[in-house]
């Protein structure tokens, strides 16, 4: 059942096109992610989507008495009402009373690392507000959730929360996100702009990895034919044609056919990322009992780390516990209260902030870049500012336009690039996940396999954190700061189970009866005989699951021109997901509860 559907739509802004002759149609049920790099219309789609913008051309036609609740990246409230007041002033309730909806909207705005509820949000930061308009959007009763980049500004835990609360949502889900583990774990399907036109993937992130090559493997080799028949082509009209016959004129037309089909078409290139850094000395950062206070605020306390030269760490914690200050006490713009930072001579640091502010407006896209740098040495090659923009999706044409033309997603992988472009062998970045697409990430992360210093990432995607770093620093409680060896999942994991045997110690009943010796050892940490059973079965579960699954997405893709047959592929794939995930959430519970059963058994055995 369609709740929404998009007829030939096409959309313009300015001399821009951002939807060319593009449909949609969205079931009951789905979750949706869309993808496409900054600046090709996704925020652009879902306002068209909610009513907030009509098309140039084309239909959008909603279910009558549809709820739609829309989270922006832009969202406005009353300056002078309360947190709370802001969160509640929309929301119709179904049939719930004022005290249990307060009290709903208390819990989300706490699990979302807002607690002063009555504060005027006038006070609040620009991440604060986003996260209260996240509360009120997910509060709101909706048979069809829109949100537009939901995870910026959220902390770790909070992303944590928020995956699992959407991942039970029982409506319909469309989200633009960079967040890969919700692209791999909560949808069903992806959507990609691409070149203003729409592509579909049925599927979450790696069936979508999956289906895109496939894709551009095709695509590629469309292209070579009709490259082979170009020159064949070609090779005639140079010959000259003796005489104007039909036939003839047929194989001109069908020439400068080609001609325009190969012009606009994409090729795919595999592009080599080179990273290229200053020498690096022995002596990197060096901090020794560090503290550091805002107001009565202790952030950091007693902190000391040496930074090794091919160090990849990332550093986690809630909002406003001092991650950032933590950066900016290493690359020297703030100074410690207490406690030394010293850093070698040869580092050269470069430090991209939470925001790209200041940029300048009236500057050309490919002169800020030349201010850095002019040519980046890379091995033995040297790589022009002009091909770093390409690299970094900056075509030729867009290299010319003056920054005030670009979205805010591009001004940060304009800086990002800028950055890059001076060559540094020590990288702080803090948050570089915030407004970059997906495929700016995965530039950056390629770069950063190659690149020669030590890496630093305050970050929320815990996919960046994965794919990047191999140790992490978690800030704590009053500026306490623990370090862990291994990526974000695995520090999350260790903290998991710490908590799964800490709880299980607590609620174990004591001995009836006194024993003849003192064991001062943990007691011991068993499966129930249920969920041995379930241990023993679940990796061949989900794999069968996992295989019914790729045999649904082939008949899918077989039933495309049959409607009525993909409706019932479509609906049984969605329901077989469902179990798969549930299937995903037993066995990462099982695993981290075998992973403390066996760190109990050692420390018995210690004992």
């Amino acid at each position: 059942m369609n709740l929404l559907v998009m007829d030939n739509v096409s959309k313009t802004y300015g001399d821009k096109l951002i939807l060319d002759d593009v449909s949609l149609g969205i079931e009951k049920g789905e979750k949706i992610g869309v993808l496409g790099i900054n600046g090709s219309g996704k925020s652009s789609l879902l306002k068209l989507l909610v009513g907030w913008d009509e098309p140039d051309l084309g239909s959008i036609t909603r279910n009558k008495d549809l709820r739609i609740s829309f989270l922006s990246q832009n969202p406005h409230f009353d300056p002078e009402m309360t947190v709370l007041s802001s969160v509640l002033n929309n929301v119709v309730p179904d049939d719930q009373s004022h005290w249990s909806l307060q009290s709903e909207a208390q819990s989300i705005l706490t699990r979302l690392g807002i607690s002063a509820f009555d504060a005027p949000m006038s006070q609040l930061s620009g991440g604060q507000r986003k996260r209260v308009a996240l509360a009120a959007v997910l509060l709101q009763p909706a048979d069809l959730l829109v949100l537009d980049e939901p995870t910026n500004h959220l902390d770790n835990q909070a992303i944590d929360w928020l995956e699992k609360y959407l991942h039970k949502f029982t409506g319909t889900l469309m989200m633009v996100t960079h967040d890969r583990y919700f692209l791999e774990r909560v949808v069903n399907r992806i959507i990609e702009i691409d070149n203003a036109r729409l592509y579909s993937y049925p599927g979450n992130w790696s069936t979508y990895l999956e289906r895109k090559l496939e894709r551009q493997e095709n695509e590629a080799a469309s292209i070579s034919k009709k490259q082979a028949l170009l020159r064949k082509e070609l090779a005639w009209i140079r010959r000259g044609a003796r005489a104007r016959s039909t036939k003839q004129k047929a194989r001109i037309e069908r020439f400068a056919k080609l001609q325009d089909e190969l012009a606009s078409a994409k090729i795919i290139k595999e592009m080599e990322m080179s990273s290229a850094a200053s020498r690096l000395g022995k002596k990197i950062i060096e901090m020794a009992s560090v503290d550091y206070s805002f107001g009565a605020n202790r952030l950091i306390k007693d902190f000391s780390y040496i930074l090794a030269r091919d160090e990849r760490m990332g550093i986690v914690g809630p909002n406003g516990i001092g991650k950032s200050t933590l950066l900016q006490i290493m690359s020297g713009q703030l100074v410690p209260d207490t406690g030394t930072v010293e850093t070698g001579s040869t580092v050269k640091i470069g430090f991209f902030p939470q925001e790209s502010l200041d940029l300048p407006d009236d500057m050309r896209v490919i002169d800020y870049i030349r201010e850095a740098g002019e040519y980046l040495s890379a091995g033995k090659r040297l790589l022009s500012a002009a091909q770093m923009l390409e690299t970094f999706l900056f075509p030729p044409a867009a290299q010319w336009n003056k920054l005030q033309k670009l979205s805010g997603g591009e001004k940060r992988r304009l800086h990002l690039l800028r950055i890059l472009m001076t060559a540094p062998n020590v990288l702080l970045l803090d948050e570089p996940g915030n407004d970059l697409d997906i495929d700016t990430l995965e530039i950056l992360e390629d770069y950063l396999d190659s690149f020669p210093g030590a890496v630093v990432a305050v970050s929320h995607d815990r996919y960046f954190l994965d794919r990047i770093t191999s140790k992490t620093l978690a800030f704590t409680s009053e500026g306490l700061i623990d370090e862990y060896p291994g990526t974000y999942s695995e520090y999350a994991a260790e903290i998991a189970s710490q908590t799964v045997a800490g709880a299980a110690k607590e609620e174990r009943p004591a001995a009836d009866k006194p024993v003849a010796y003192r064991d001062d050892s943990p007691p011991p940490l068993k499966f129930s005989f249920r969920e041995q059973k379930e241990f023993e079965q679940i990796d061949d579960q989900v794999e069968a699951v996992e295989q019914q699954l790729k045999g649904l997405d082939k008949q899918i893709e077989e039933a495309a021109s049959d409607y009525q047959r993909l409706q019932e592929l479509s609906a049984a794939r969605r329901e077989l997901e469902q179990h798969h995930e549930y299937l995903l959430e037993r066995w990462t519970y099982l695993n981290e509860l075998a992973e403390a059963i066996e760190k109990n058994r050692q420390a018995r055995q210690l004992k």
